[in-house]
């Protein structure tokens, strides 16, 4: 049968794809648009398949709050100009919405589908990394910062027994600069009382060779130099644990001290519970 321009078009606007191939749709699905657009996300799910192994290096990440949950996702793709796309952008938030939306924990058919789809139209590989969700109890708050076009997200989720400080523009600014502060040091740890065990043990050993293999060091006694061992990774801890972080906006005091004035100064304890830094083109 014969495909009008103006059926064409439609098509087109309706799944994206390039109009000789809503053509040639429609043709084969004898002017049936359901069919049609069928044969269309057949066509890119192949497409897809051919591109699987073409490296996604570029991204943006993700944050966003509702249903009494916060998500953090992180969406990689193969170019930067790509990454700066808006239906790219679109497609992240859409994907943290259905994840909030229904409650989803792991990446699931639903997920890679919407992820499909738009590669069936942009024709550029992308993955969906990774995400996370936390349920945000009545007496806790998300603080979300996006730096940038998408290159860092954060979200640092707190505690306090008195949760109407959240409210509060004073504290309000604060977990803002909670969330920038884990943006701009990356923290690693929320504190020494987390630090996974392996790493304890690779940075023990690596100070213990510093020590070793410092001759001024040697001849003091076993004792003193694990103490400096030991000095060393606390050290260390102030670099790399949130909590033991010189703060953002005070180098003068730490993080836990700054939560504990801003909590007395509002007659409440005031907590990190837990956070996440997710950056752009990092798959880990």
């Amino acid at each position: 049968m014969a495909i009008s321009a103006a059926d064409v078009k439609k098509l087109r606007d309706i799944t994206g794809a390039g109009m000789m191939d809503c053509k040639k749709a429609l043709s084969e699905a004898d002017g049936d648009f359901a069919k049609a657009e069928k044969i269309l996300k057949e066509m890119g799910l192949a497409a897809v398949a051919k591109r699987q192994d073409r490296a996604t290096e570029n991204g943006r990440v993700f944050v966003k709050t509702g249903n009494g949950k916060a998500v953090i996702l992180s969406l990689s793709c193969e170019t930067d100009f790509v990454a700066k796309n808006a239906d790219f952008a679109k497609l992240g938030d859409d994907l943290c919405s259905v994840i909030l939306e229904k409650g989803y924990t792991e990446i699931n058919d639903e997920l890679t589908g919407m992820v499909e789809a738009l590669i069936a139209i942009i024709k550029e590989n992308m993955h969906l990394v990774k995400f996370n969700v936390v349920d945000i109890a009545a007496d806790e708050y998300a603080s979300t910062y996006v730096h940038g076009d998408g290159a860092v997200s954060v979200l640092v989720v707190l505690k306090s027994d008195k949760p109407e400080i959240f409210s509060d523009a004073e504290v309000a600014e604060f977990t803002h600069n909670l969330a920038l502060h884990a943006a701009a040091y990356k923290p690693q740890f929320l504190s020494d009382k987390v630090v996974d065990a392996a790493y304890q043990e690779e940075q023990l050993s690596i100070f213990r060779k510093q020590v070793e293999s410092d001759e001024k060091l040697m001849a003091k006694p076993e004792q003193v130099r694990e103490g400096i061992v030991r000095g060393k990774l606390s050290k260390l801890y102030k670099e790399v644990c949130f909590l033991d972080q010189p703060f953002v906006k005070d180098d003068t005091k730490s993080v836990t001290q700054m939560l504990g004035e801003v909590g007395k100064a509002h007659g409440a304890k005031l907590e990190i519970v837990s956070y996440f830094v997710y950056q752009a083109g990092v798959n880990g």
